[in-house]
């Protein structure tokens, strides 16, 4: 049995063998074991012959019942082909008779068509004849239940009648046009019951006679008429007409044996006749008076119409169902979307201006004009040029004149502007409508609010000797600058797309890239007009403050002071400066414009240092002020600045430092680098400097 594993079998073998093994107790005997062994091999040949004779029958009786299959096959084979040719035999009798079938077909219905044709023809003559009699006596004329028959034959004898010649069968051909007529007029009059009945199946056999007649467009009509009754009871016709058409879509294909057309003519009437209505009533009631809300309802209404126009893609509507549509969309709206970016513009001129002036008129502020031309322009050149205020400053009381209120206005207006213009402009006239409105924009609120507001700060700041000068350009600037940020996201979010794959793209940026270098150019020149009243306010205090006697006071034993009180005033006014500069500045701007207030601040306190003589006491004094400088100058958090100030305060150690160490001092690493000049004129500073001693250590 498998698996079989000789090793095992052997070990069982052994320890069945009586003195096979050697536990238990029981001595090995090696010659029993062998003779065990022997007589197993012995089994196990004869059972191995017993098995292979098995074996060899088995394959005998193998072989004989293939050789007997095969024989049978052979048989079945045979069979088969006697069979296979029976039946071609079979089919080939089978197409002979077919045939021949076929062909008496065919000279039967040759035969009988030519009847029929003679026993129509008979029947139309029968009929003709009744005409001519003027008495119509068949049952087909005068039983109103077999009137899709009489139709079926006026139709026919209507066609005849026109073949035939009017001086001699005038009286019968306006007979039968007569009775044409009748039965035209009966088969639409039969065909609206059954609509108003609600019989699809009659109406749908009403309408296959009247194919033929030449009032089938008249039977359409009808048929478009009567689904519009009490379809638009509700106040939304652009939902009762997608309503309407869906449920038609469902029933023309029942009804007429081509209902893309029917469903494509009462689209078509409902378009011409009741949203053109609709349309009209809306749009010419404001169109001349209230040029918001005629704006308003246009871009509702055009867009409502599209998106009836999507739900309406849906049905089958013939080939170009797309061109069929937009024709339709463009009938209604083409006398209000010629002028659309006039009204608009127009529109966007008078809001924008009635925003700008009733903020002005909140503020009881009268705009001045900011003056166009040659003589303005030469000052606006000397201005950038000098950086001087030319003309009489002006007061604004804390007043910016900028308002995050009106430029919220203003861009909501643009927005829906821009809106519009991508509903309602023309593909190709579309960046061109665009750019008109960001001009529109950039007039009304970059020239007409920022730039005035730019102007009137710039004017109201103080000249730099001015005492106590209030300092509002830098809220100015705090304002410009969030509004900029306003600004550039309505350009990046609703122009871009309008205008990005259009050459006005670059007229664009480039008008862009214009009205913002031309406002920086007067924020830099107000930003730095206003530091130079910074630095004259600090002069003011430190000439009001600092006293001669500070430095070199008259009991050198009894300085209890640890740094003047001009130095503390300073400190304090710069720091709120400080404060005020990063409140209204952001970026790199904030570290820029406290560079260039670091570096006049310490000029201004290095030229006020050169102006006293120091004792020792004094020195001592100047160098805790300086201190004190240099900590103030850390809250500008501009490295260069604390160098400066690092800079000045070991310059101010030469004014204390002991004479025999003057050399030391001015060789150690801050001061190494600096020109001997200036070291010359510190250590010059000191009331003991006449003393030979002192002019021979520093010489």
């Amino acid at each position: 049995q498998e698996p079989f594993v000789a090793d095992e079998y052997i070990e069982r073998l052994a320890w069945r063998t009586p003195g096979g093994g050697s536990r238990g107790g029981e001595a090995f005997d090696p010659k029993r074991l062998l003779e065990e062994f022997v007589n197993h091999i012995q089994e196990l040949q004869v059972m191995d012959e017993r098995i292979q004779r098995k074996v060899e029958k088995l394959e005998q009786q193998c072989q004989k019942e293939a050789k007997e299959f095969a024989k049978k096959v052979q048989e079945l084979q045979k069979s088969n082909q006697v069979a296979f040719q029976h039946f071609q035999e079979l089919d080939e009798h089978i197409s002979y008779v077919a045939t021949k079938v076929c062909h008496l077909g065919d000279q039967l219905e040759g035969v009988n068509t030519p009847r029929q044709r003679a026993v129509e023809a008979q029947k139309l003559m029968k009929y003709f004849n009744e005409f001519l009699d003027g008495e119509l006596k068949s049952d087909v004329f005068t039983n109103s239940e077999k009137i899709k028959e009489a139709a079926d034959i006026i139709q026919k004898l209507h066609l005849i009648a026109q073949e035939l010649p009017f001086d001699r069968f005038s009286e019968v051909k306006s007979k039968i046009a007569s009775k044409y007529h009748d039965l035209e007029c009966q088969l639409i009059q039969e065909f609206t019951s059954a609509q108003r009945r609600g019989e699809i199946s009659r109406m749908r056999e009403v309408a296959a006679v009247l194919l033929h007649f030449k009032g089938y467009s008249h039977c359409v009509d009808v048929y478009i008429k009567q689904c519009q009754e009490g379809a638009f009871l509700r106040n939304d016709v652009f939902e009762d007409a997608a309503i309407l058409c869906q449920r038609v879509n469902k029933q023309v294909g029942e009804i007429f044996s081509n209902p893309e057309t029917v469903l494509a003519k009462l689209i078509q009437n409902i378009f011409e006749v009741k949203l053109q209505s609709y349309v009209k009533d809306q749009l010419e009631e404001h169109r001349k008076s209230d040029a918001e809300q005629y704006l308003k309802n246009l871009y509702d209404l055009y867009t409502r119409t599209t998106n009836l126009s999507s739900k309406l893609m849906e049905f089958n509507l013939g080939t170009d169902k797309q061109t069929f549509l937009s024709k339709l969309i463009k009938s209604i709206f083409i006398s209000y979307l010629e002028n659309y970016i006039e009204v608009e513009i127009g529109y966007l001129k008078s809001r924008s201006a009635m925003i700008l002036q009733r903020y002005y008129d909140s503020k009881n502020h009268q705009k001045r004009s900011i003056g166009t031309g040659g003589i303005q322009d030469l000052k606006e050149r000397l201005r950038q040029r000098t950086n001087l205020p030319l003309g009489p400053s002006i007061d604004t009381h804390g007043e910016t004149f900028l308002s995050q209120e009106v430029v919220v206005n203003l861009l909501q207006e643009t927005k829906q502007a821009f809106e519009r213009c991508h509903r309602l402009s023309d593909p190709s006239d579309l960046p061109k409508n665009a750019f008109r409105i960001f001009s529109m924009l950039v007039e009304s609120l970059c020239t007409e609010h920022i730039d005035y507001a730019l102007e009137t700060g710039l004017a109201g700041i103080p000249s730099s000797d001015s005492r106590n000068a209030n300092l509002y350009f830098l809220d100015v600037v705090h304002q410009a600058n969030t509004i900029f940020h306003l600004f550039d996201k309505q350009f990046n979010d609703h122009l871009m797309p309008l205008i990005s794959s259009s050459p006005k793209l670059s007229e664009c940026l480039q008008k862009k890239k214009d009205i913002i270098e031309q406002m920086e150019v007067k924020l830099d020149m107000g930003i730095d007009r206003t530091l130079n009243c910074m630095i004259g306010q600090m002069k003011h205090i430190l000439a009001a403050e600092q006293k001669k006697t500070d430095f070199k006071p008259e009991d050198e034993n009894n300085v209890l002071i640890q740094y003047t009180n001009a130095c503390v005033k300073v400190c304090g006014y710069v720091r709120k400066q400080v404060e005020k500069i990063r409140n209204s500045m952001d970026g790199k701007n904030v570290d820029t414009v406290l560079m260039e207030l670091g570096v006049r601040f310490h000029r201004l306190i290095y030229e006020h240092l050169q102006q006293y003589s120091y004792s020792c006491m004094g020195g001592m004094l100047a160098i805790c002020d300086v201190a004190e400088y240099r900590k103030c100058a850390k809250d500008f958090k501009i490295a260069l600045v604390l160098q400066l100030f690092d800079t000045l305060h070991a310059l101010c150690n030469l004014l204390v430092v002991a004479p025999d160490n003057l050399k030391q001092v001015c060789s150690g690493e801050q001061l190494a680098n600096l020109d001997k000049n200036i070291l010359h004129s510190f250590v010059q500073l000191r009331v003991d400097y006449r003393s030979a001693r002192l002019a021979r250590h520093f010489s």
